[in-house]
Order: C-alpha cells, then sequence, then structure tokens
C-alpha cells in the first residue's frame, strides 16, 4: 500500500480555521506601504487547503478565479462541498504538491498562498513548491508564504522533537494518534516535574508548555507530530525562493509596519545600520525572538514613484466594521499592549462611525484641517486593520458580481449550523473575505433571513436548535441550567444582534 501521506498527520482533521492573508486584496496595503506595485487578481492558489474554508470564501467573495490542492481526500471533499455550494468555479483536488505541481493543464497565477505549508514539508516538497512558483507565478504577482521561523522556535525544537518522539517509539502499537499525544504530553509534564538542568537553562519553556496542552489537539497534530517539520531562518527562506526569482516584498502582519509597536528606539537605530534588506530583516528576528512569519513575496518588484504610490494609497477604500464605541483604544505589538491616542485615531473613527465605505483620499481631504499627513493615515489604517475594526473593501463591480456566490456559500454554510458548531466564519462581497460570526450569531441571522426580525421571533427560532444540540447558554463564565435562565440570557443576545451585530453584517453585505 503506498504511503500517500508521506509522514503527514492524516488520521485527524485540520481544524476549520479561515486565515484572512489568503486574501488577495489584504495585500495591497503592505504592498503600497514598501512602495511597490500591486499585482491583478485574476488567478489564484492556494497550496495545501485544508478543510478549504479559507480557498472557497475568497473563491466566493471575489471575481478571482481559485484553483487548489490537498492531499487528504476527506478534507478535499468537504472542501468541495463547499465549492459547489457556492458556485464560485473553485477548482479543488485532492492531489499531492508532486501531482497537483506537475500538472501542464493549469493557468499561470497572479497570486500564489501557502499557509503553514513551508514548514511542515520534506525538502523534496519544498523544492517541488520552488519550481512550482518558478513556472507558474506570473512576472509581477505575488507569493503569501507562514512559517515557523528562528529564532523564536530555537529552545522550543528539543522539547517539540521529544513529544513527537515519545509518539512514535513509546505508544503502544495501535494507539490512535490523539491517544499517543496524550501519552507524549503526559510524559513531558513528569519530567518537566524533575527539574532538568534544560528547563532551568530555559526558564521561559515551562510557560510555553502549559500553553501547548490548552491547545486543541487536532491543531497540536498538525503542528507538532508530522515527520516532516522545520523552522526556518528568513534568510534561508529567502535564499530559497530566490530560485523562483521572488524578492521579499512586506510582511502580511500589519503591525509589523508600525515600529514602535514593536522595537525599541535603540533596535530601530541599530536596524537602519543595515544596508542589506535580507539581512536587516533576519537581524530583526532575533530583536523580536520571531517565532512565525507571514510575508508576501514579488516576482519582479516594482517600485512606484512617490506621485504614484500616494495615488495608489489615496484610493484604497475602507469600512469600519465593529460599532464606533467597541474600538478597543489599544493595540498589541511585541514590546506590549500600547494606548491608541484618542486625539489621533479619533477623528478616523467618528469619519467611518456610519459603516460608510470611503477611500482613504476622503478620509485625508476631511481631516485636511487636522494636518494629518498621508503616511500618519496610512499607519492609522494599518492599525485599524490589524485589530479587525477596519477592513480593506473592493471596488462596485466586484461586489455586485461576488453577491449571488456569496450569498449562496453562506446559505450553507448556515444550514451546517443546524448540527456543527466548528465553522464560524462567513463569506463578505464587499471585502472579498471572511467575517467571523460565532455559531449563536448564525442561527440568530439564519431566523432572520427567514423573516423573523423581533428578539422574540430570533428566540423562539433560535431555541429549539439549541436543545436539539444540547447546547445551553453561559453568562459570567457559568452554564445556565433553567430553560427560564437560558431564555432570558437568549433573548439579550437577540436584543444585541438586531441592535448592533445586524448593521455591521449588513455592511459586510451578507444582508441586505
Amino acid at each position: 500500500m503506498s504511503n500517500w501521506n508521506a509522514g503527514y498527520v492524516a488520521e485527524v482533521a485540520y481544524t476549520y480555521g479561515y486565515y484572512e492573508e489568503l486574501n488577495p486584496l489584504r495585500l495591497q496595503l503592505p504592498l503600497l506601504a514598501a512602495g511597490l506595485a500591486l499585482p491583478a487578481r485574476g488567478t489564484a492558489c492556494e497550496l495545501g487547503f485544508g478543510q478549504g474554508v479559507s480557498v472557497n470564501i475568497h473563491a466566493a467573495g471575489s471575481t478571482t478565479r481559485w484553483f487548489g490542492n490537498d492531499f487528504n481526500p476527506a478534507q478535499a471533499a468537504f472542501a468541495q462541498e463547499l465549492a459547489g455550494a457556492a458556485g464560485a468555479g473553485a477548482h479543488l483536488t485532492d492531489e499531492s504538491f508532486e501531482q497537483f505541481c506537475r500538472r501542464d493543464d493549469l493557468p499561470d497565477f497572479d497570486f500564489i498562498a501557502l499557509h503553514g505549508i513551508w514548514s511542515w514539508v520534506s525538502d523534496e516538497n519544498r523544492a517541488l513548491i520552488v519550481d512550482f512558483l518558478h513556472r507558474k507565478l506570473k512576472v509581477g504577482g505575488v507569493a503569501y508564504i507562514s512559517y515557523n521561523t528562528q529564532p523564536g522556535w530555537a529552545a522550543m525544537m528539543p522539547l517539540r522533537e521529544l513529544l513527537s518522539e515519545h509518539s512514535r517509539v513509546m505508544a503502544a502499537p495501535g494507539v490512535g494518534v490523539l491517544s499517543r499525544i496524550e501519552g507524549a504530553i503526559d510524559f513531558v509534564d513528569r519530567m518537566i516535574a524533575t527539574q532538568p538542568r534544560y528547563m532551568l537553562a530555559n526558564p521561559l519553556l515551562a510557560d510555553r508548555f502549559d500553553k501547548l496542552k490548552a491547545l486543541d489537539r487536532n491543531y497540536l497534530a498538525h503542528e507538532y507530530f508530522n515527520m516532516d517539520w522545520q523552522p526556518m531562518a528568513f534568510s534561508k527562506a529567502a535564499a530559497l525562493l530566490a530560485e523562483a526569482k521572488l524578492d521579499f516584498a512586506a510582511s502580511a502582519t500589519y503591525t509589523d509596519h508600525v515600529d514602535m509597536l514593536n522595537l525599541t528606539a535603540e533596535h530601530q537605530q541599530f536596524l537602519a545600520g543595515i544596508p542589506d534588506p535580507i539581512f536587516r530583516e533576519t537581524t530583526r528576528a532575533f530583536l523580536v525572538n520571531q517565532q512565525f512569519r507571514k510575508d508576501y513575496w514579488v516576482k519582479g518588484a516594482r517600485k512606484l514613484t512617490p506621485f504614484a504610490q500616494a495615488k495608489a494609497i489615496r484610493a484604497v477604500r475602507v469600512l469600519l466594521v465593529t460599532p464606533r464605541d467597541e474600538v478597543v483604544m489599544s493595540v498589541h505589538g511585541v514590546l506590549g499592549d500600547a494606548d491608541m491616542d484618542e486625539l489621533v485615531y479619533g477623528p478616523v473613527l467618528d469619519l467611518l462611525f456610519d459603516h460608510r465605505i470611503c477611500t482613504i483620499g476622503e478620509l485625508e481631504q476631511e481631516l485636511a484641517g487636522r494636518e494629518v499627513s498621508l503616511a500618519a493615515l496610512l499607519q492609522i489604517i494599518l492599525v485599524l486593520i490589524s485589530k479587525g475594526s477596519v477592513n480593506a473593501v473592493q471596488d462596485e463591480a466586484e461586489i455586485v458580481a461576488a453577491r449571488p456566490q456569496t450569498d449562496r456559500l453562506n446559505r450553507h454554510l448556515l444550514e451546517l449550523a443546524l448540527e456543527r458548531t466548528d465553522l464560524t466564519t462567513l463569506a463578505s462581497p464587499v471585502t472579498g473575505g471572511g467575517v467571523f460570526v460565532p455559531h449563536l450569531q448564525q442561527l440568530l441571522l439564519r431566523a432572520t433571513l427567514q423573516g423573523r426580525h423581533l428578539p422574540e421571533e430570533l428566540v423562539s427560532a433560535t431555541w429549539p436548535v439549541l436543545l436539539r444540540m444540547n447546547r445551553l447558554l453561559s453568562k459570567d463564565g457559568q452554564v445556565l441550567q433553567t430553560e427560564q435562565e437560558n431564555l432570558a440570557e437568549l433573548y439579550r443576545h437577540a436584543h444585541y444582534f438586531t441592535e448592533c451585530e445586524l448593521p455591521i453584517l449588513q455592511a459586510f453585505g451578507i444582508l441586505d
């Protein structure tokens, strides 16, 4: 029998997460901040799409033609189910990297995305991916690659190897992967209790291991227990991607573009003295102890003139996607939480309060009397997007074209909410991406789409579903036991949903 999984965990399903960085629309601000020209968005590909949540949301939410593969047939089948429901024409297969990357019938791509795959494949598959990027990414196209990196993983690597080795050699024959994981965690837990010198030399590891123990076991299976697992220094990744003619463009983590959130003044001065961009980025990883990277790479990076850069930034459309009074005025960076000055951010939020789509140029004009430079306004928008308070928006033609597709996909996802709770993202034709909508809100939205609008109507439609699924509500961290308590809490949720959450979902284009 062939080893089709090639050492990758296939016994348990991957999680149903959504990853916003895989949305091609999201790359425009980081690239423009770096002064680089934007690619087209006609064709896109996700290598290793997992359960296919992201790829289907992005296919439904745009006019982009999406392709992708995931070698796990169960995951590919679910992805194809979503694709069929959306009717957006996504071409998704259960082919391996070797099969998919060597196909001769694929188009060339404007955007190719790999979320996490880079760290969890063999050297042979990494070479296939580099060759695929070389051949199939268009000139001017962008690749998104995220991966575990050094030096942040340096101290943890031996502990991960110990967990993985215990799973391989100490588990009884025939024991499933989840039981092997529990056994490995228990073993390392008992080892730590003996105060090994390695832990004493790396005192932060105990806390990191405690956080690991709290993670979803399916996630741990794929994150820690594959045969291939290689955190990679930025310089090595850059050298490999140079073989595909790719240049580093920008971090996909928006807060990375705001130095004061991550680097001390001394750090910034030190990095400013390094002329080589690759070595500067490699050094920066030491200053911030980077563990995970999310990066955009360009084939044939073209520098914009200052005039063209400013014009393109001003044309970016944005939308406030949280209630104005619920925006928490702090942002997290490597240096910790930083307060957001109300005098700086408040005027921008006030202009966006009614969830009206504005261009950055329009915001600049409205703020003209406050002497806010375009560079400062760009930084404000980057911070607000990083928090999930603001999103970039597609043009009107794309929104209109995507709306029927997102409607179909969302209806399918809302039907699935009658039987499962692990799909927490809906598709927006406005942003071309995903919107976090928890299970209870999905049920309330489903009832709304059926014509129920009053809070008591939403409650009467939703409570029987929760009962059937044996899901009780919680309040102040305590599970509510009586029906009366649950109905009262459900009514409170329904009232808040109609008053505060429906306007946001309408702004996202998820309902009229």
